[in-house]
């Protein structure tokens, strides 16, 4: 029935095991012991070959790549900055590098030039301390940012000035729309000369207010959120054109329905065109049109992309550096994400990659152009592997390919990569590749992080559904694992969009699910259907009946448990949050008999009470799907109760709104059910900093 796709790996364990430390979950937020090492702010120097990193209070340099000079002391830095009239105890954030002799530097909302050679410090822009949405255009010297409702433009060395002429009441300027769904993680976008700034412009006057209630002040005030519930009133969003030398706006002319997505917004290299994936409210329908920026005008709609279920668009357009008349696509049309090569007129001229595996991200192109680099899963489902397309041939050449999970950084003529990995039994590895995947140097190589520490047993593995479909799980076994004997089961799970939990990494799944195998616990995650990199099928599959496959996906993985000689069947709990906390309680009530104890996390109880932007994508509206809604809603499921349950939620949470637990609760006393129940009066959707110790010991 199984069949390991990686060999147990066996983690610095020790004969003298119960020597060895176990964690404190309070380290885990507190000690750099318990992380890899690393090297800070590590990134190739200007547009040279060499990288720097900060090693101290000394910002070295290393040519390619032997020999290691310091480029700059902290103490020059630190006097440089006092002239300024500021103070710095480590080097701030560089963010961008002029040349080889002036960088940018950022903190306390102001940016600053500094000259290695005459060791001088110019204070170059200064916002706002409410300062949110932050986007630069280092390259032409512009930034702008929110301020509250308002979005600003500034110019470096100028004061900045108010975009929208006006403040109107419920409406946003420059802010991430959409809830962040779409790809969507910023409100405004400089263009590539950085004459225009291009920005959304939200009202959600027609949006009904959510009261969330703080409770820290003497008497507890009200927080108005806005949060189109499935099946409600949405907000509208249109995009605004600011010419930064005329002071004036202009708006795209996108038509209605108000209540459709305006995602991937691209400017056309030479400024004179932004395009827009339009997509309607039903997420089933996206054109891809071009308007004018002097007016506003629809100029055409490139192509159209439909689906059944849903069109997901993720990356705006990347126009080829040596050809603006063509650019790649990322979509999901062929069954799996890959890359498309457009032209303007909007003709498709080639699919770049194919494949039943995902392009997880774009990275780049050459410097000429001729090259495309890219992240995927394609030689290994559990990892994340770095890629370059020869754009004439459509060779795809590994560059870095260890087993692992690789982020990489270019430098600026795609000659050379930092590579920075792990996998479930490398701690961290930084190389340095050639564009012909060769290791050049490694810079760093940590293969004894938490050194001293009992860590435990991790394997990963995969199991076919009755579906055919392969199911990769991770099992961490308990320290000092006896297989002569019988070890409970701590079933973490999600289960939900976007999301991969078995990943060939260091730590995988996190301290705290070490933490309880260290505790004596069988810890056990899958990714079912549903989840992320799997294809659109394996993914969309949910689609109008959340919570039915991937419980019979999960239910695969009890049944392995089960068929193991040292698991203890009548001893199973399981956890999860937000959609794992939706997936613990349906998995708890439809099988009791499983899981006797389980513990949920900022659950979506009913999906009518979730937003419109994800919520309909995948359940459609309440009024569509009448059943779909009814069948999953687990305030129908009250009845099964049975065993024990701990919801946890936090008070203030704009994500999966209190009603959701406190709807649940209202009907478990209702069916004279007993239910465990505690609240983080302070935190939103998660539980985060060192509260984060208090919810693992609640847990």
């Amino acid at each position: 029935m199984t069949k390991k796709i990686l060999s147990v790996i066996l983690i610095s364990m020790s004969m003298n095991v119960f020597a060895q430390r176990i964690f404190n979950m309070e380290d885990v937020f507190t000690s750099r012991e318990m992380y890899p090492q690393s090297l800070r702010q590590l990134q190739f120097y200007a547009k040279t070959n060499a990288y720097v990193y900060v090693q101290g209070d000394l910002l070295q340099a290393t040519a390619p790549y032997t020999e290691t000079s310091v480029l700059v002391a902290l103490t020059d830095l630190q006097i440089a900055l006092a002239a300024c009239g500021e103070t710095v105890s480590s080097f701030p954030s560089i963010v961008y590098w002029l040349n080889e002799q002036e960088f940018y530097c950022y903190f306390r909302n102001k940016l600053f030039a500094y000259n290695i050679q005459e060791k001088k410090a110019e204070l170059l822009f200064q916002m706002d301390k409410k300062a949110n949405n932050i986007v630069w255009d280092y390259a032409h010297q512009r930034v702008s940012y929110t301020v509250g409702s308002d979005l600003m433009a500034g110019i470096f060395g100028q004061e900045a000035v108010r975009v929208n002429a006006n403040q109107e009441k419920e409406v946003k300027y420059g802010h991430v729309v959409h809830r962040n769904e779409f790809g969507i993680n910023k409100g405004s976008f400089w263009s590539p000369k950085g004459n225009c700034l291009a920005f959304y412009r939200m009202d959600e006057s027609m949006v009904t207010d959510y009261p969330i209630v703080n409770t820290t002040t003497r008497i507890a005030t009200l927080q108005q959120e806005k949060y189109p519930m499935a099946g409600q009133t949405s907000h509208q969003v249109t995009l605004g054109v600011y010419n930064v030398n005329s002071g004036k706006t202009i708006y795209m002319k996108t038509g209605e329905p108000l209540d459709q997505f305006l995602c991937s917004v691209t400017w056309s290299p030479d400024e004179q065109y932004i395009y827009i994936a339009v997509l309607n409210r039903e997420q089933n329908h996206l054109k891809l049109n071009k308007y004018n920026v002097q007016t506003g005008d629809f100029v055409q709609t490139l192509f159209e992309e439909t689906n059944a279920r849903y069109v997901e668009p993720s990356d705006p357009l990347y126009f080829l550096p040596n050809n603006a008349s063509q650019f790649i696509w990322v979509s999901q049309k062929s069954g799996y994400k890959h890359l498309h090569l457009y032209d303007v007129s909007g003709k498709e001229i080639k699919q770049l990659t194919k494949g039943n595996w995902v392009v997880m991200s774009f990275e780049g192109f050459s410097s000429k152009g001729d090259k495309v680099y890219f992240t995927s899963n394609k030689d290994e489902i559990v990892g994340q592997r770095f890629f370059v397309l020869d754009m004439k041939t459509s060779n795809i050449q590994p560059i870095c390919n260890q087993e692992g999970t690789h982020t990489v950084l270019p430098s600026s003529d795609g000659k050379y990569f930092i590579d920075k990995y792990s996998s479930l039994h490398l701690p961290a590895k930084i190389t340095i590749q050639n564009a012909k995947g060769k290791t050049l140097a490694t810079i760093l190589e940590d293969t004894i992080a938490l050194k001293g520490f009992a860590l435990p047993e991790v394997s990963i593995g995969m199991l076919k559904n009755n579906n055919g479909d392969s199911l990769y799980y991770r099992l961490i076994k308990p320290i000092n694992f006896d297989p002569n004997k019988k070890y409970p089961v701590f079933f973490y799970v999600y289960g939900g969009p976007h999301s991969q939990l078995v990943t060939n990494n260091w730590m995988s799944g996190g301290h705290f699910l070490h933490y309880m195998a260290q505790k004596g616990y069988v810890v056990f995650t899958l990714d079912n259907r549903g989840t992320a990199n799997r294809g659109f099928e394996f993914e969309s599959t949910i689609h109008r009946r959340l919570g039915t496959v991937e419980v019979e996906d999960q239910m695969v993985g009890v049944k392995y448990l089960q068929s193991l000689p040292f698991v203890d069947t009548d001893r199973f709990s399981i956890d999860g949050w937000s959609y794992g906390g939706f997936m613990t309680l349906t998995l708890k009530l439809q099988h009791p008999e499983v899981f006797k104890v389980a513990t949920a996390g900022g659950p979506v109880i009913d999906w009518k009470y979730y937003e419109v932007m994800y919520g309909e994508r995948y359940m459609d509206t309440p009024q569509e799907n009448p059943e779909g809604y009814k069948n999953n809603s687990l305030l129908n499921q009250v009845e099964k109760i049975d065993g024990h349950i701990l919801i946890i939620h936090g008070a203030v949470d704009p994500t999966v709104v209190w009603q959701n637990s406190l709807q649940f609760l209202t009907e478990a006393i209702k069916h004279r059910k007993q239910v465990d129940y505690f609240v983080y009066p302070t935190h939103q959707h998660n539980v985060i900093g060192i509260d984060r110790v208090h919810l693992s010991r609640t847990a």
